[in-house]
C-alpha cells in the first residue's frame, strides 16, 4: 500500500492524535504537579489548564475512535471542532507574540490590584520581591507588609513588577512559539481527517457509499 492509501491516512490520523493526548496527560499532569508543590496556588490558573487538557484529550479520543472506526460522523465533527479550534489558537498565538512590554506592563499592573493580599503574598515570597512598580503611593504599603525573604536579608528587594516583565516576555514567547507550532498540525489533523473520511475502505463492499 502506497502512502497516501486508506491506510497510510489511517494511521497518520491515528498516531497525530496519540500526540494530542499525551499532550493533554502531559497539561493535566503539569497542573497536578504545580498544586502538589504549591508552585501555583490560584484554582483559576489550575482549573483553566485542566480544562484545556481534559478538552483536547477529548478530542482527540473522538478523533482516534473516528479514525480506527472510519465513522464518517465523528470524523466530521473532528474536522469541524479541530478547525475551529486552529483559528482560535492561530489568533491567540499570533498575539502573545505581538504584545509589547507596555501592554505588558499595563496587564500585570491591572492584574496585580484586583489579587487578594493572600494571593499578593504567595506571589512575593515565590519570586523573592516586593511590590510591584514604584509608581504610586501603594508600593509602600505593599513594601511595609511584604514577607519576602530578600526583605529580611538587605534593605532594599527588588520589584516584583520588574520579575513579572522578565518572566511574562519570555512565557510569552514561548506560548505564542509552541502555540503557533501546534496550530498548524491542527490544520495537518483537519487535511488527513478530510482526506480519510472521503476514502473507501478497501476491506468493505466496493459497491457501498462511504
Amino acid at each position: 500500500m502506497v502512502c497516501g492509501g486508506f491506510a497510510c491516512s489511517k494511521n497518520a490520523l491515528c498516531a497525530l492524535n496519540v500526540v494530542y493526548m499525551l499532550v493533554s496527560l502531559l497539561l493535566i499532569g503539569v497542573a497536578a504537579w504545580g498544586k502538589g508543590l504549591g508552585l501555583v496556588s490560584s484554582i483559576h490558573i489550575i482549573g483553566g489548564v485542566i480544562a484545556v487538557g481534559v478538552f483536547l484529550l477529548l478530542i482527540a479520543v473522538a478523533g482516534l475512535v473516528g479514525a480506527v472506526s472510519h465513522h464518517q460522523v465523528l470524523l466530521f465533527f473532528y474536522m469541524i471542532i479541530l478547525g475551529l479550534v486552529f483559528i482560535f489558537q492561530f489568533v491567540i498565538s499570533c498575539s502573545c507574540l505581538a504584545i509589547n512590554r507596555s501592554k505588558q506592563t499595563d496587564v500585570i499592573n491591572a492584574s496585580w490590584w484586583v489579587m487578594s493580599n493572600k494571593t499578593r503574598d504567595e506571589l512575593e515570597r515565590s519570586f523573592d520581591c516586593c511590590g510591584l512598580f514604584n509608581l504610586t503611593t501603594l508600593y509602600q504599603q505593599d513594601y511595609d507588609f511584604c514577607t519576602a525573604i530578600c526583605k529580611s536579608q538587605s534593605r532594599t528587594c527588588q520589584m516584583c513588577g520588574e520579575k513579572f516583565l522578565k518572566h511574562s516576555d519570555e512565557a510569552l514567547k514561548i506560548l505564542g512559539g509552541v502555540g503557533l507550532f501546534f496550530s498548524f498540525t491542527e490544520i495537518l489533523g483537519v487535511w488527513l481527517a478530510m482526506r480519510f473520511r472521503n476514502q473507501k475502505d478497501p476491506r468493505a463492499n466496493p459497491s457501498a457509499f462511504l
